[in-house]
């Protein structure tokens, strides 16, 4: 698994600079629009956000949803090539490497790729004011596994397919609708009832309420260690179907 790693660092090292504009400067862009620009117009944060100015608000929310979004994309047509438009994932499991841990290496390297934005993102997010507390930094730990959440069982899911049709579904109907209404840029409580009950289903509202609470400082042990169990779970579930998808996928 560590070799799969070490193989996609590489290629990383070759192509990082055609992934900088979707991966950093379209979330700070997002940050700067709504946190400064939309944050501007919102006259009465106390009432509805807690007390807190509509900047610190979207900051951890767009943090997350970014990690989210650049992990979806970065989980679905690279998996496709490996698979089957370049079938480099073939290549892999014809050395002693097992097909299990080339979907163990993927996920991983996805992991550690989202934490580069990720940590950026948090500078740039704490130098326009949207970090107030020193608890922030461990708003990357929890945006990694929220994008782990997301990459784990959609590496799995890639692996069945034999065209990359049902992807911009996927984001259309999947991604774009959670990162909408998945408390990034409002409290869920705003959403009607029936809408409210489904958000904790949604990994991303999980992760942008761990987030939410570390750069806030608002941390409470218990509903953290229940948004970090909920993660992990799903985590561990892709992982297991990930194991078996790409198990088959690549005897073929």
């Amino acid at each position: 698994m560590i070799r799969v790693v070490e193989r996609e660092a590489r290629v990383f090292q070759k192509l990082w600079r055609g992934t900088v504009f979707s991966s950093f400067v379209t979330p700070v862009m997002f940050l700067a629009a709504i946190g400064l620009g939309v944050g501007g117009v919102v006259t009465d944060p106390t009432r509805r956000l807690g007390g807190t100015s509509y900047l610190v608000f979207v900051t951890p929310g767009l943090l997350a949803a970014s990690a989210m979004q650049n992990a979806a994309g970065n989980s679905l047509w690279p998996v496709m090539a490996g698979t089957k438009w370049v079938r480099t994932f073939h290549a892999m499991v014809s050395t002693p490497v097992a097909a299990p841990d080339v979907y163990g290496g993927f996920v991983v390297w996805n992991a550690i790729r989202s934490s580069f934005g990720i940590a950026a993102f948090l500078v740039v997010g704490a130098l326009l004011g949207g970090v107030p507390s020193p608890w922030g930094v461990l708003a990357i730990p929890a945006a990694v596994l929220c994008a782990t959440g997301f990459a784990a069982p959609l590496t799995a899911y890639a692996a069945t397919r034999g065209s990359d049709q049902a992807f911009p579904v996927i984001i259309r109907f999947g991604i774009i609708p959670l990162f909408l209404f998945s408390g990034t840029f409002f409290p869920v409580r705003q959403l009607p009832p029936g809408l409210r009950r489904l958000a904790p289903l949604s990994p991303l509202w999980h992760g942008v309420e761990l987030c939410r609470a570390a750069t806030t400082g608002h941390v409470r042990a218990g509903s953290a260690a229940g948004h970090v169990l909920v993660l992990l779970a799903v985590v561990a579930a892709g992982a297991w179907w990930g194991t078996r998808t790409f198990s088959r996928r690549l005897a073929q």
